[in-house]
């Protein structure tokens, strides 16, 4: 497994896939082995995916001071990942979690990001959060599905800070556009692949300060994808837009019929609108 070693000495790991240009993949979760983004719907058939194991989480080392799970101090270790990979700039990805910090380390070190594709992230380092109401009106988008009145008691009880383990798993297909035995698969994996300490630090006091990101990135001249998926309650297309808004070079993708894993639902689809940003953001095709 390829490793390098971190700023304070943790060994982190990632994994590679695919061949072509290389595109850097942040996870979400928070917290989550990269494990889960598989091949991003085929996505490494033209991109050779560089998938960052968080410190903590895969098969990356545990670091000694729990305190650097925080989001912001975690921008030292895909900068040492860059410069490990010997690229000056780079073309990075992030979905959900993993977008606060993928804008944090843009707002850092703006020069080294080439294009940067943002799958139903979120946007907390840039003041913009998703709220319950937010996830009340997506659910009830999915009314006429089989599985919904079983699971939106549960997945209320998420929101309102009253679940247990088996709420999470009940509430499970709100997060995916077609919920069939992939996605019961892939949803069942999260709870082993999530270091739970370290999300309960990830977004913690002091990891965002919103006004200065924005203040970095207001003249920020790169090509940015905002990918929403039309099923997502986190982000709401319509909250996706308000987050491409504050990009001066942003797109907005909407995938139909998607959740908040746009691979899983719709591979081809999902390729096709990253690859097409990719090649227009580099100016031509990539390979």
């Amino acid at each position: 497994m390829p490793s390098f070693t971190a700023s304070d000495g943790t060994e982190l790991a990632y994994h590679a896939v695919g061949e072509g240009e290389p595109l850097l993949c942040l996870p979400g979760g928070p917290m989550r082995a990269s494990a889960y983004l598989g091949d991003l719907g085929g996505l490494s058939k033209r991109r050779r995916l560089i998938m960052l194991d968080l410190r903590g989480s895969g098969d990356s080392a545990v670091p000694a001071d729990p305190a650097t799970y925080r989001c912001d101090r975690q921008v030292a270790d895909v900068e040492a990942l860059r410069d490990h990979l010997g690229l000056g700039r780079v073309d990075m990805l992030a979905h959900s979690a993993g977008g606060d910090l993928a804008l944090l380390y843009a707002a850092r070190h703006p020069q080294r990001i080439r294009t940067l594709t943002l799958i139903t992230a979120r946007a907390r380092a840039l003041g913009t959060d998703f709220t319950c109401e937010h996830r009340r009106e997506a659910a009830a988008l999915r009314k006429a599905a089989p599985w919904f009145e079983a699971a939106r008691e549960a997945y209320e009880r998420i929101w309102t800070g009253a679940a247990t383990d088996a709420d999470f798993e009940a509430s499970a297909p709100f997060f995916y556009g077609r919920w069939d035995a992939g996605a019961e698969k892939h949803a069942a994996s999260e709870a082993e692949q999530t270091n739970e300490e370290a999300a309960d630090i990830y977004a913690s006091r002091g990891a965002f300060d919103p006004e200065a990101a924005r203040a970095a990135l207001t003249a920020w001249d790169t090509p940015v994808l905002v990918l929403a998926g039309e099923l997502d309650s986190g982000p709401l297309p319509r909250i996706a837009a308000g987050i491409a808004e504050l990009f001066p070079r942003a797109e907005l993708a909407v995938q139909p019929d998607a959740g908040h894993y746009p691979w899983l639902d719709d591979p081809r689809r999902f390729a096709r609108i990253v690859e097409a940003f990719l090649a227009q953001g580099r100016g031509g095709p990539t390979i």
